[in-house]
């Protein structure tokens, strides 16, 4: 990974300037009928922070995730990045915008291998025409082989060599977590949307992802909110936390302000002792 993050960028420290990825949540509320997920939830991430969103089965996560990247439009508030409303807008403008997502059931294409399954991403990348695909130019062979070099690159780094070429379906749950983090870091995200990316994963898996996670963040300054249940990876990790409670924003702050928060530790963590 090293040899190419000069000549391909992708891993080189994040310049700030060109990876702005300033969110903010501003009063959004989302309802399906008279059930409310979401009520006047406001919140806001900045370059390079590690937000985590917290909260019981049903308190909402999954549905503000899904309003921030467009599978869902609030019935209010605004959802502002980098300064631009993009509230209610689609999926694949997001993506172009710079918002990229893995998901809580994995989305990916178990009859494809794990390389193929991450090429899929680049996609947004591309540049050239359908008839100059059809012909395959020599400027179209480049473009790919520029793909494919950012793909490995990938795979190097989340320790995926001996798995590149086997089929989705095949594998284990925890590495098809991992393929689909690979598959989102391969749409060269300004902001990583994670939604429990450790569910179903055992300790290794878990100490493996949280060590992928971190130097994406710490070192290459990669914005990312990301859902967790699992409490003692949440405040080892997390910048900041949200926690929400039947669609509600019970409390934000620092990892040990939640942690000590009666009403988190009343609606969500349980006993302070056992934290």
């Amino acid at each position: 990974m090293k040899a190419l993050r000069g000549q391909l960028g992708i891993y080189e420290p994040k310049d700030e300037s060109r990876n702005r990825a300033e969110l903010s949540v501003d009063n959004v509320s989302l309802s399906f009928g008279g059930l409310m997920a979401l009520s006047n939830i406001s919140m806001y991430v900045k370059t390079g922070e590690l937000l985590a969103v917290i909260g019981p089965n049903g308190a909402g996560k999954t549905s503000l995730l899904n309003c921030l990247t467009g599978y869902y439009r609030p019935q209010q508030g605004i959802i502002n990045f980098n300064g631009e409303d993009i509230t209610g807008l689609p999926t694949h403008e997001l993506v172009k915008k710079g918002i990229g997502r893995s998901f809580q059931n994995i989305e990916l294409f178990p009859g494809m291998t794990v390389l193929s399954n991450m090429l899929l991403a680049r996609h947004i990348h591309s540049g050239y025409d359908f008839g100059s695909a059809c012909f395959f130019l020599p400027s179209v062979r480049r473009e790919e082989t520029r793909h494919r070099k950012i793909v490995e690159e990938i795979i190097d780094f989340l320790e995926m060599q001996s798995i590149r070429k086997k089929l989705v379906g095949s594998l284990p749950y925890g590495l098809r977590k991992r393929v689909e983090l690979g598959r989102a870091i391969a749409l060269e995200p300004k902001l990583l949307v994670l939604d429990e990316p450790f569910a179903g994963m055992n300790l290794e898996e878990k100490e493996d992802m949280v060590r992928f996670l971190l130097e994406l963040n710490r070192t290459w300054k990669q914005t990312m909110i990301l859902v967790e249940h699992d409490m003692s990876v949440v405040m080892t990790i997390s910048k900041r936390v949200v926690a929400l409670n039947f669609g509600e924003k019970l409390a934000e702050g620092l990892p040990e302000e939640i942690q000590n928060n009666e009403d988190v530790i009343m609606a969500y963590l349980g006993d302070k002792t056992e934290i």
